[in-house]
C-alpha cells in the first residue's frame, strides 16, 4: 500500500491539497526573498545553503552578478535528496513533495528577478521574525497537504533510519550544522544568532498554522473498526500501538481503544482514514513532551 495517500483528480479534496503547495510554496519564498535572503541570515535547509553559495558565488557568474540564484540551488540539492530518500526510505514523499519544492525554487529565483535583493526592512530581528512567520505559515499549508518540504527533512530521515536518533532532533541537528557553515562562510556572528530565532519561530508557527499539532503526538481512538485501523497504522505507517479493552460508561459496552503514538505528518493521515471508514469513531490527540521508546528516542541514552 501506498504511504501517501491519493486524492481523486480533480475532486474538491484534490482542488484543495494542490491549493495548499501552490500558496504554502508561494508564502515560504516571499519569505525567503523579502526577509532572510537578503540579511544573509541561513536558517537550515537547502535554502539556507542556497544563501551560502548565491553570496559567495556574487560577481562569479556574468549571467549572474549577483550570485548564484538560490532556489536553483534548492532545486539542485532537492533532486538528488529526493532520489537517494526514495531508494533508501521507499517511496514516502511522492509528487507533491517534488511539485512542492519545485514550485517554492521558482518562486524564489523568479521573485528576486522581479524585486531584486534588496531587504524590505533593513532591521534584521524584524526580518528574522517576520521571515519566520512567514515562512512557519508556508510550511504548515505545505505539510497540511501531506507533503514534505524535502531537503533538510530527508536528510535527516535517512540518518533516522541508520542510528537511535528521533527525527524531530536530527532536523534541528542538520539546520544547526548549515547555520554553522553560515559562521564559517560570512565570519558574522549575527548570522547563526538570527539563523536560530528565524528556526525557533517556523517551528511555532508550523505548530499554529496547523492547529497546534505537534512532532510526536499520542492518540486514543474508540472505533467498532479497530482492526482496519490497526492495519492503517502498522502497514501504511509503520507504527505500532496497544489494543486496550474497556467498557464504556454510559451503556456498559465493551469497547476496544487504539493507544498509539505518531508524528504531526502521521496524525492527519490517520483522521482523514478514520473519517472515511467510521464517522463516529472518537479520537483523542494529546500533546506529547516527550516519547520514549523504538521509533521515537530511546529509553537507554547511549
Amino acid at each position: 500500500m501506498s504511504y501517501v495517500s491519493k486524492e481523486k483528480l480533480f475532486s474538491r479534496e484534490w482542488f484543495r491539497v494542490w491549493t495548499l503547495i501552490t500558496v504554502g510554496a508561494f508564502i515560504l519564498a516571499s519569505g525567503f526573498v523579502f526577509f532572510i535572503d537578503p540579511h544573509r541570515i541561513a536558517p537550515g535547509g537547502v535554502y539556507g545553503i542556497g544563501i551560502i553559495v548565491h553570496y559567495l558565488t556574487k560577481g562569479m557568474f556574468s549571467w549572474a552578478p549577483e550570485g548564484f540564484p538560490i532556489g536553483t540551488v534548492g532545486l539542485i540539492l532537492n533532486i538528488p535528496l529526493t532520489i537517494i530518500g526514495i531508494k533508501l526510505l521507499g517511496p514516502r514523499f511522492g509528487v507533491k513533495t517534488v511539485i512542492g519544492f519545485i514550485l517554492t525554487s521558482i518562486f524564489i529565483d523568479a521573485q528576486h528577478y522581479l524585486f531584486g535583493y534588496e531587504p524590505l526592512v533593513d532591521d534584521a530581528l524584524l526580518s528574522s521574525i517576520f521571515g519566520g512567520v512567514l515562512i512557519g505559515f508556508g510550511l504548515g499549508l505545505i505539510f497540511k497537504s501531506k507533503a514534505t518540504s524535502g531537503g533538510s527533512d530527508i536528510i535527516a530521515m535517512i540518518i533516522a533510519k541508520y542510528t537511535r536518533l528521533p527525527l524531530g532532533q536530527l532536523m534541528i541537528y542538520v539546520d544547526s550544522a548549515i547555520v554553522l557553515i553560515a559562521l564559517a562562510a560570512f565570519q558574522d556572528w549575527k548570522i547563526p544568532l538570527y539563523s536560530w530565532i528565524v528556526i525557533y519561530i517556523t517551528g511555532k508557527v508550523i505548530d499554529m498554522t496547523i492547529q497546534g499539532v505537534s512532532y510526536d503526538k499520542t492518540l486514543f481512538i474508540i472505533s467498532d473498526k479497530y482492526d482496519e485501523i490497526r492495519d492503517k497504522l502498522i502497514i501504511d505507517l509503520d507504527r505500532g500501538g496497544t489494543l486496550i479493552n474497556a467498557v464504556g460508561m454510559y451503556k456498559g459496552q465493551e469497547k476496544k481503544i487504539i493507544f498509539t503514538n505518531v508524528s504531526r505528518r502521521e496524525v492527519h493521515m490517520l483522521r482523514d482514514f478514520i473519517e472515511q471508514i467510521d464517522p463516529r469513531a472518537f479520537i483523542t490527540v494529546i500533546d506529547a513532551n516527550e516519547i520514549l521508546g523504538n521509533g521515537f528516542k530511546p529509553i537507554k541514552e547511549e
